[in-house]
């Protein structure tokens, strides 16, 4: 379990699924419990569902701050590990205790006084905001805990312990999706709380990852060393932070506008179409966790590489992620197209809920096959520090693209349209990716020749 990683040493394909198998666990089991989450939430009612999905959003605006500081904690520690600077990767760990409790206190505070307006704002109806509203406020408690996990979890990646990573994240979907059934329907001891019991089981699943997350940066044999001295407020370090992280918590905010988009079109086409969102969402999250785990895995070893110089070990490692990436979207999306009924019938026997969900799927999952390339160059843009560049992707493909799309198609083709906004939009997306892809790659070889050129004269 404590074995380090040499991100510098290792060969390139086994280093990747080293790297990246953890996060790929670690992300299927948080989509595998979100998938759980909506089907007992889906025996409960289609309101209930909907009400989850209208949150989701929410949530995810709020996660989007410990995933974005997580990755500028975590790219700039994997870049100052292989230059050789551990003071300064001890120094980035002791911010995120400092960083959690601050945005944890002040999500609480914000949900706790705008509750109502947040869940109009995202697309709750009538009919459903008082469902919206019991989950909203209980879940945000577990707020501090979950942004240190999330945090904690970029940086035992960028010291070379994915595992220890995905022991968190295990550790906090298998206990939620232990309770959640227990105290959505009142099963054994429990009581029958309803969605509230879904919301409860999160906040304790998330307070059991954050001792974890503790725990293992706090070991003796932790490359950060970690001191009291250390989570002191260090302006520099937070600099270095957020010079990637900021732009990395505006590309998540953006997906959130994106689902906030969502939850407004399909309202016209009634509760069962917001729900329909849901499952495609969740059912997509199986195959697009994956890929993510693959670009977290990527990231440090690219971090690492432009930390050491190695410029060709860098391309080595983009262009293997790459085919194991494109290679799992295209098998994933045919099996998603041939079995959508079968997994829809999984969630809910509804035929209107049925009637919508099947053809969503299909058009939905189309996504994947120029996701999985533009997940890879992004991540290579955050190991090199260049969050603003994976910014302005990210707003270009969700507010540039995607919402104009969403609102058009869904006028010209109804329901199919909003569907086939999001496969579309990645296209262009990608386009635009891989020309500043190739720009950095041109950049690599250029600097792998010169040091090539220039090693002799110290040898």
């Amino acid at each position: 379990m404590l074995t380090r990683i040499d991100l510098g040493k290792e060969a390139i394909l086994p280093l990747i699924f080293k790297m990246s198998w953890p996060s790929i666990v670690a992300m299927m089991a948080m989509s595998i419990y979100n998938f759980i989450d909506s089907f007992w939430l889906a025996r409960l009612s289609a309101q209930a569902l909907a009400a989850l999905t209208v949150c989701f959003p929410i949530q995810m605006i709020f996660a989007a701050i410990g995933v974005g500081t997580g990755v500028g904690a975590g790219s700039f520690s994997a870049r100052m590990f292989g230059a050789g600077k551990d003071l300064e990767a001890g120094q980035t760990a002791g911010q995120i205790f400092f960083l959690s409790f601050i945005f944890g206190l002040g999500i609480i505070l914000l949900v706790l006084l705008f509750h109502d307006q947040l869940l109009g704002l995202f697309g709750a109806t009538e009919e459903i905001l008082p469902l919206c509203r019991q989950y909203l406020v209980i879940i945000s408690f577990s707020s501090p805990f979950l942004l240190f996990s999330m945090m904690s979890n970029n940086l035992l990646r960028a010291e070379g312990r994915p595992l220890l990573s995905m022991y968190v994240v295990l550790v906090a979907s298998l206990t939620s999706a232990i309770l959640d059934p227990f105290l959505i329907f009142g099963l054994w001891i429990f009581p029958q709380l309803g969605i509230k019991g879904a919301a409860f089981a999160a906040v304790i699943a998330q307070f059991i990852a954050f001792l974890f997350s503790v725990n293992f940066l706090c070991l003796k044999s932790s490359k950060y060393k970690l001191h009291r001295k250390y989570f002191a407020l260090n302006p520099q370090i937070m600099r270095a932070i957020f010079s990637t992280g900021f732009p990395s918590i505006v590309s998540n905010f953006i997906i959130s506008l994106v689902l906030i988009a969502y939850n407004h079109v399909l309202a016209q086409y009634g509760a069962a179409a917001i729900a329909a969102l849901g499952i495609c969402f969740r059912v997509n999250g199986l195959v697009t966790m994956i890929l993510y785990g693959i670009g977290f895995g990527l990231m440090p070893i690219v971090g690492y590489s432009q930390g050491a110089g190695l410029y060709k070990r860098l391309r080595q490692a983009v262009s293997v992620a790459m085919k194991v990436s494109l290679g799992i979207a295209f098998f994933a999306t045919i099996i998603l197209m041939l079995f959508a009924d079968s997994i829809v019938a999984v969630f809910s026997a509804d035929p209107t809920l049925t009637t919508i969900a099947v053809p969503a799927l299909r058009i939905y999952v189309l996504v994947l096959i120029f996701l999985a390339p533009l997940l890879v160059f992004i991540n290579m843009f955050l190991g090199l520090g260049k969050g603003t560049l994976a910014m302005f992707i990210f707003i270009f493909r969700d507010t540039i693209l995607l919402i104009p799309l969403l609102v058009v198609f869904s006028r010209v083709w109804g329901i199919n349209g909003a569907w086939m906004a999001i496969p579309f939009s990645n296209l262009l997306a990608f386009a635009l990716t891989y020309y500043y892809a190739r720009r950095e790659i041109r950049r690599f070889k250029s600097l792998e020749i010169s040091l090539e050129l220039f090693r002799p004269n110290y040898e």
